[in-house]
């Protein structure tokens, strides 16, 4: 993620009146497992290290596959998703939940309604 590299400002970062770009994409089609899910991501801030970013992240109904190899932060604003790890564990969040995807994490992404989230991802 290099979308928009704020730290420039010397100051705080506000998501309401800051400037992104915005980047749409999605799932590549050998991960795609269902539906033909539109990702639209809104990188707000990136550190000058390329290892820290954050922004909103909205999708379309869909699902597939995924493997992390950050950490990321996520606080759900609107819609439902389901996360599958590889080995059987099911979880559900809606507007409201936050939760932290770590590294390593494998399994699947599924947008059950159409969803938005803040995220903070740190690559270490």
């Amino acid at each position: 993620m290099t979308d928009v590299n704020l730290t420039s400002q010397s100051g705080i970062v506000d998501f309401a009146t800051a400037a992104a770009e915005v980047t749409l994409s999605a799932p590549a089609d050998d991960r795609l497992l269902a539906g033909s899910p539109q990702h639209r991501t809104s990188n707000v801030f990136s550190d000058e290290g390329g290892k820290f970013f954050s922004g909103i992240w909205e999708s379309t109904p869909g699902k597939w596959r995924i493997r992390y190899s950050e950490n990321e932060f996520c606080h759900m604003t609107a819609g439902r998703v389901r996360i599958t790890q590889v080995n059987g564990t099911v979880r559900e969040f809606s507007a409201g939940d936050t939760f932290v995807i770590p590294a390593g994490f494998e399994g699947t992404w599924e947008v059950l309604e159409a969803a938005r989230k803040l995220y903070v991802i740190y690559e270490p």
